[in-house]
């Protein structure tokens, strides 16, 4: 990959005008228009509270499990937005890519970071919350980002990765709303990992080696609680404990180059 091509002003400038447009097309004639960038995730988080943490008393054992859980549905809905909406952008910008000659990765990026900014406004309502909730400021905090980009670069490979398939194959997007289903339930999100400890440590072991697990078990570890079990401090085997980063480094590799060899039959194709 040419790097001065791909970092050139032309293409930065670009890249920020269609990232500018997909925000603003998100939410297009919506009568609440940007606040459904904060509404999704904590009417997701209401609804699984009152449930999980309500009715089935979930999180009993962890401190600040409101904030727990706020910003678990959190990092959740930034991964299936940044990939979803990385798989479609292709398809979905057509139109674009077959009357103007520029950088393909361009249209996966722009609308990644759409997510991206959904995400940061919603994490500065989960430090609200949490502050409010009595999580007190620490150092920890200023690692958080470290477990964001590592869960972004994740998103953007699997964008990358199943949105140059999807050009062709167009059942890519229904099989990947499927996954996202079932990952769900495969990652503590509305449940404590310490419930699958309790039945099987391999289990626990296996859930954790997940990199969305291992990401957002990290941002709870830093941000809320350092009783939170992660990766780090679950496993004792240094080279499982990187095993999540390595496999997210494969997956961008991997994608970025079936991306750009498949993306000059895009035009083609879509």
């Amino acid at each position: 990959m040419n790097i001065p091509r791909v970092l050139n002003k032309k293409n930065r400038v670009l890249l920020s005008e269609l990232t500018k447009t997909d925000f603003k097309l998100r939410y297009q004639g919506s009568v609440l228009g940007y606040l459904w960038a904060l509404l999704r995730p904590l009417m997701m988080f209401a609804i699984l509270y009152v449930v999980f943490a309500k009715l089935l008393r979930f999180g009993s054992d962890i401190p600040h499990y409101p904030v727990y859980l706020l910003a678990g549905t959190t990092m959740w809905s930034f991964f299936t937005e940044c990939t979803s909406q990385g798989i479609q952008a292709m398809v979905t910008r057509g139109d674009l890519i077959r009357k103007i000659s520029f950088p393909k990765y361009i249209v996966v990026v722009s609308a990644t970071l759409t997510a991206v900014i959904n995400m940061l406004i919603n994490l500065v309502v989960v430090i609200i919350f949490a502050l409010i909730n009595g999580v007190e400021p620490s150092w920890s905090w200023l690692l958080v980002p470290l477990s964001l980009i590592e869960l972004y670069t994740l998103s953007l490979g699997i964008a990358f990765l199943l949105g140059a398939i999807n050009v062709k194959y167009r059942d890519i997007t229904s099989i990947w709303d499927v996954l996202t289903q079932a990952l769900f339930y495969a990652v503590p999100i509305i449940y404590p990992i310490s419930m699958v400890i309790e039945s099987s440590m391999l289990a626990a072991k296996v859930i954790l080696l997940n990199p969305i697990a291992q990401a957002i078990q990290d941002i709870r570890y830093n941000l809320i609680t350092p009783e939170t079990v992660t990766t780090w401090n679950f496993i004792n085997n240094t080279f499982l404990q990187i095993l999540p980063i390595i496999f997210i480094i494969l997956i961008l590799l991997f994608a970025a180059f079936y991306f750009r060899k498949k993306s000059k039959f895009f035009a083609e194709e879509i």
